[in-house]
């Protein structure tokens, strides 16, 4: 069965997909046509108009030979060749067609996979990606999908032109002498029991190749996107191990999905050769005997070539097939995928509260039997700053991300304003909740770019305007530690910018939304003391219904809260004033 991110296990780890036929495969391939199928069905005209032109010319030929070279009448000779080079002229404009069809058609079905693929993967949790490597995500994305487009695009031409001409072959084999037929044929059956028994093992062959692939992805960009920290701690010989060993994984999987791609032309040509021998064999003997023509018998090998040929050209393809089969299965994991943060409608009521947040005897466990917390309870009043403190892995993160909604609980409910979080949608939420990570996300930009993400309210301001915003909220002397102002650069993820100018530009981003919960991890980690003086000075100008949710390790952080509460083991308790904390923090530490 396909795995799904619901229910109440945390995870998004690939399953294997349920086994189907070939048949059924193909046809959830052929769904992916959507609206290209006009453009299709043009094509495959095109494609049988060339075969029977192809198909045409031998008994043209043949023909020829009987009537007009055996009788000397070259008159005749030079209208057939006339007619044959017509045929040819034909053929060649109607396969140019077919192909530059089927070109767009590949293309712009490409486009639309990866559209629908990187959608699809818009719409998943974050724990999803917590439990697979990005680098195999950008493999399944970019290089899973050429491969279909590939069968597409090419094979799939070939492979449907060379059925035509294949059964068309066969049909005037039969018709020209059908025991002769049968005995040239007969190889072919051949070929259909090896073709059955050997294609699952190319297209698993090819799909370990395609995973190692993937793993070769995931393992350069894990040692780029970490550069730093290898050059660091001198440790290039672990990561060019690590590489040497996904990289020569590659190379053997690589190394046997070509053998078994490979694998079907030197039998079909085999089989082939075979079915020319026989044919040589008994024409001759037919032609001795009165029974067979000279010009039949070229008529015959001219067809028995477009029948075995076609069928080498299969063998290739059949291979391509599997390989586009095997990537279609990858991709289909990414598709099968279900959000286990759906939107859901409840019937209850709106609770009368005073508290802006509160937790109902939640629970939580990231992978089933290890719970993080543990029938957890507490309000957030309106206009409040709440500190979370204890030890690194008590769990302050994580009852922060389930206050964001990155998860859900799995026991127990949230209510925000009094209303279950569930039932709210994105916008929604969003809205409401701002949310500074340990970890900012930058993106390639300006930092105006960078600050109106996700604030569909002053994404059409002009620079002036958004001044004034900022201003109104305090933030215009923070964009005078960056040159250029609104219109400095940003590189990719930040790169160029110290962590602490990430941060202040991820706390511009959400203290500009207006947001009725501000949750703070670790906000101020990484910023000097007079930065963080003015940061605290900001969020004192927040309207006074904002309730600010601080996480932090360094106490002096926390000092200015109304209520300080510890989590750990699996509980968010109160505790009291910040030397009592300070206890907690102590006495956890003697115990560990």
């Amino acid at each position: 069965m396909s795995y799904n991110l619901n229910g109440r296990g945390r995870g998004g780890v690939f399953q294997p997909l349920e086994k189907v036929s070939t048949k059924v495969v193909l046809q959830r391939l052929m769904t992916l046509v959507g609206q290209e199928r006009k453009n299709l069905y043009i094509a495959m005209f095109f494609i049988f108009v060339n075969s029977g032109l192809n198909l045409v010319a031998p008994y043209l030929m043949g023909h020829a030979v009987d009537k007009f070279v055996v009788t000397h009448n070259y008159g005749g000779v030079i209208t057939y060749s006339i007619i044959l080079f017509g045929v040819f002229c034909m053929a060649l404009v109607s396969g140019y067609t077919q192909s530059q069809l089927m070109g767009r058609v590949g293309q712009r079905m490409l486009f639309n996979l990866r559209n629908t693929v990187f959608n699809k993967l818009q719409e998943l949790p974050i724990d999803f990606f917590t439990q697979n490597k990005a680098g195999d995500l950008i493999s399944r994305v970019n290089n899973d999908t050429d491969k279909i487009n590939q069968f597409f695009s090419q094979s799939l031409v070939q492979f449907i032109s060379s059925i035509f001409t294949m059964l068309g072959a066969g049909i005037f084999l039969l018709s020209i002498n059908v025991e002769l037929a049968l005995c040239a044929l007969a190889p072919a059956l051949v070929l259909w029991v090896f073709t059955k028994a050997v294609s699952p093992w190319v297209k698993n062959t090819n799909a370990s190749n395609m995973r190692s692939t993937g793993s070769l992805s995931a393992e350069i960009q894990e040692s780029l996107d970490n550069f730093k920290v290898i050059v660091a701690f001198n440790r290039r010989d672990y990561f060019r191990k690590k590489f040497d060993e996904a990289n020569t994984d590659n190379y053997h999987t690589a190394v046997k999905a070509g053998i078994a791609n490979n694998v079907f032309t030197p039998v079909y040509g085999f089989s082939s050769n075979i079915g020319q021998l026989v044919v040589l064999a008994l024409g001759i003997y037919l032609i001795t005997v009165g029974q067979f023509s000279i010009g039949l018998l070229i008529s015959f090998l001219a067809y028995i070539a477009q029948f075995y040929n076609p069928l080498r050209q299969i063998a290739a393809l059949w291979a391509n097939f599997q390989v586009a089969l095997a990537g279609w299965d990858r991709i289909s994991q990414i598709l099968a995928q279900e959000n286990n943060l759906p939107v859901i409608k409840t019937d209850e009521p709106k609770e009368p509260t005073n508290s802006l947040l509160s937790f109902r005897n939640v629970s939580f466990a990231y992978t089933t039997g290890n719970e993080i917390l543990t029938n957890v309870s507490f309000d957030l009043e309106r206009g409040k700053t709440y500190a979370f403190v204890g030890p690194t892995g008590g769990g302050k993160t994580t009852t922060a991300s389930l206050i964001a909604r990155l998860y859900d609980p799995t026991a127990g409910k949230i209510l925000l304003n009094g209303v279950n979080i569930r039932s709210l949608n994105a916008n929604e939420r969003t809205g409401k909740i701002g949310f500074i990570l340990q970890e900012p996300f930058l993106f390639t930009g300006t930092i105006r770019d960078n600050i109106l993400y996700g604030n569909a309210c002053f994404m059409n301001l002009s620079d002036e305007e958004l001044m004034e915003e900022l201003k109104a909220v305090g933030l215009d002397g923070l964009l005078e530690r960056f040159e250029g102002g609104l219109a400095a650069e940003i590189k990719s993820t930040g790169e160029g910018i110290s962590l602490g100018q990430k941060q202040l530009i991820a706390f511009i981003r959400a203290v500009l939304r207006r947001p009725d919960l501000l949750i703070l991890d670790e906000a101020t980690a990484n910023i000097d003391t007079v930065t963080e003086q003015l940061l605290d000075e900001i969020l004192q100008k927040l309207p006074d219904s904002t309730t600010r949710i601080i996480i932090a390790h360094r106490l002096n952080t926390i000092e200015s809260a109304d209520e300080i509460y510890f989590v750990n083991s699996g509980a968010v308790t109160k505790a009291g004033s910040l030397n009592d904390a300070v206890n907690l923090l102590l006495h956890d530490k003697r115990e560990s």
